[in-house]
């Protein structure tokens, strides 16, 4: 199932939960409203919030709810739970994530570019949740930076509250799986050792365009992961590449700190930035960039200067 957070193009409204069946989105409140008065359960007491982040605090629960809820409203053609794609606008996937926890030289072959070195242990950094943007909004170039790049991560969402959870357990902990782009403001992020500055400029960094969810992601370290600036392959590699894969990271993570349903881990990115190529190429307003995943699909988003 792909979740999506929406909102009606062309009228006021908090985003709602849905998930996507073809070219129509499934309203997952309403589609579980219909789903209970099936059973002869009260509705109301049970309902699953439209709210997105609401939706993401049930952790895993919420999920299997909403499977159920979308199979149903598939099956009996439930068109009162039914929205024209066309007439809606995808939101970022997890509005309020709790927390935003990036991994930074995570691939070999993006170590060996940026002349760094194999670390020890995932080298880890934050954003907050004023750098996010959905999938179908713009990436906005701060003045504050020239060297601005592009950087295509697998970005997994907790499902489950997790604390002290071993690796092997790791996997019942993710609620799903979308794309992330990284957006790094180099000039920034190099000037001191810490790379926060560089990493967390308003609206600059797109998620999505959905969260597929763990079940159907048999192995999230073996997907093809790749990016384009106007149309031009930049970076093609794997997440087999991964220095510290999905389950140790979850795991490693989750010894530091309880992750919460809705936080999203980034788990880096492979070669090909524009930053280490000759001569280094960094995204300018009416540039468009495409970061595309295995099973999950294809997040494309317009560049444009931010408004001063």
């Amino acid at each position: 199932m792909k979740l999506v957070s929406y909102t009606y193009k062309n009228k006021l409204g908090e985003p709602r939960m849905g998930a996507v069946h073809g070219d129509r989105i499934i309203d997952l409140q309403e589609s579980h409203r219909q789903f209970l008065l099936s059973k002869s359960e009260e509705a109301d007491a049970l309902l699953l919030p439209s709210d997105p982040t609401d939706f993401y605090h049930l952790g895993r629960k919420g999920i299997r709810q909403a499977q159920k809820a979308y199979a149903y409203a598939v099956e009996q053609q439930v068109t009162t739970a039914e929205v024209e794609r066309a007439v809606v606008k995808l939101e970022l996937p997890v509005p309020n994530p709790g927390k935003i926890i990036c991994i930074g030289t995570n691939y070999a072959d993006h170590v060996k570019e940026m002349n760094s070195t194999i670390p020890q242990h995932p080298v880890l950094f934050a954003k907050f949740a004023n750098s996010l943007i959905g999938p179908e909004d713009s990436i906005e170039k701060s003045p504050a930076t020239e060297k601005l790049d592009y950087e295509v991560e697998l970005a997994l969402v907790i499902g489950k509250r997790a604390k002290g959870v071993s690796r092997e357990d790791a996997n019942q902990y993710i609620a799903g799986y979308t794309i992330g782009n990284d957006i790094s403001a180099r000039d920034l992020q190099k000037r001191t050792p810490q790379w926060l500055q560089g990493k967390t400029l308003d609206r600059s960094t797109p998620i999505g365009p959905w969260i597929v969810t763990a079940d159907e992601i048999e192995d999230p370290g073996k997907l093809a992961v790749k990016s384009y600036v106007n149309g031009e392959l930049r970076q093609s590699s794997s997440t087999s590449e991964l220095i510290f894969d999905v389950p140790y990271l979850v795991s490693f993570l989750s010894e530091l700190m309880t992750l919460e349903p809705g936080d999203i881990i980034l788990t880096g990115t492979p070669h090909g930035v524009g930053f280490a190529m000759d001569p280094p190429q960094f995204l300018k307003a009416g540039d468009r960039v495409t970061m595309e995943i295995e099973n999950i699909g294809t997040l494309e988003n317009a560049v444009i200067d931010q408004d001063a």
